[in-house]
């Protein structure tokens, strides 16, 4: 499961992921930074822009931390009892490059092309964001057959129509991503949706295109077995994507987030979720809205790299596991 690492100096070879978690330099999950897409299975991307958010700014910071945090994830995965790295070759693939870091229509270009070739190389890819709005461009990148499923977690179902006069925000995208023929409502499920409003437009829409909101208060009653259930149910067999806004977990386990709504999802619950999620048929998968200027501490970010790594696993496990 482990890569060797050449040191320039000596020449000596050693296992980052084997050495101690403050050393080295710092990848997602310690995975080798790959200088070439022949090389690996799943690549994991950093997304780091934040130019689609509606109040505070900061989750363009979140792919860095993340990468810091995730130096605490291990091999093994003792709640899916598997290894990803025993299934397939993993790699950093680095950041999405801007050719502007002030003009959001230029990064939806870039963030396209970017997945297209990602795509065109046989290469899964995991994300880390930056903001919601990354979603919608890396499903433009990657969706080519017709439209997948979705799995959302999130405390906000981002349906709107325009916000203050731009389409492209963070509470958009996957308005977008249906319009576009990029998801499927009726193999949509959004989970964890809650909080006040101002306008019911969102989960107007959510609901009228056939999406299945599962707002957080019905999340409590039924508990996770029965939302595990209801998750396949709407999934089915296809082709499907996994989205994690940190936001829909409870702030008191992701303070560092750019729209935070209390009541929401623990870890623990988000976890026995994903576990139970295994075998769908994932094309992929992102963690976004991880802002650490907001959380000193660092564990939102830490909360960030576990939810990456779950879905990393998920993915691994789908595509490339023996069962």
């Amino acid at each position: 499961m482990s890569y060797e690492k050449q040191n320039p100096v000596d020449g000596s070879t050693y296992q980052p992921m084997r050495e101690p978690r403050y050393t080295d330099i710092a990848t997602f999950m310690r995975a080798p930074l790959v200088q070439s897409l022949a090389d690996v299975d799943i690549g994991l991307i950093g997304v780091p822009t934040d130019l689609g958010v509606t109040n505070r700014p900061g989750a363009r910071h979140g792919p860095r931390e993340i990468r810091n945090q995730s130096s605490f994830m291990r091999a093994f995965n003792l709640g899916m009892r598997l290894n990803p790295y025993d299934l397939c070759r993993i790699g950093d693939l680095g950041d999405v490059r801007f050719s502007s870091r002030y003009d959001l229509p230029s990064q939806v270009h870039d963030i396209i092309e970017y997945y297209r070739r990602v795509k065109a190389a046989g290469v899964i890819p995991v994300s880390a964001g930056g903001d919601h709005f990354i979603t919608y461009p890396i499903l433009k990148g990657i969706v080519d057959e017709g439209p997948v499923g979705l799995i959302h977690i999130d405390a906000h179902t981002d349906t709107w129509g325009e916000v203050f006069g731009s389409k492209f925000t963070h509470a958009a995208p996957f308005r977008l991503a249906v319009e576009d023929g990029l998801i499927d409502p009726k193999r949509t499920i959004q989970i964890g949706i809650r909080g006040g409003q101002n306008f019911m437009d969102g989960v107007e829409y959510s609901e009228k295109c056939g999406m299945r909101v599962l707002f957080m208060e019905e999340f409590s009653r039924i508990g996770v077995d029965a939302v595990i259930a209801e998750v396949r149910r709407v999934i089915g067999t296809g082709p499907v994507y996994f989205t994690f806004d940190v936001d829909g977990l409870d702030p008191v386990f992701t303070p560092g987030t750019g729209t935070p709504e209390v009541g929401g999802i623990t870890t623990i619950e988000a976890q026995r979720l994903m576990y139970g999620l295994r075998g769908l048929n994932y094309i992929g998968g992102d963690v976004v809205e991880v802002s650490p200027p907001y959380d000193p501490s660092g564990n939102t970010a830490l909360v960030g790299a576990s939810m990456m790594f779950e879905i990393l696993c998920l993915v691994a496990d789908s595509r490339f596991g023996r069962g």
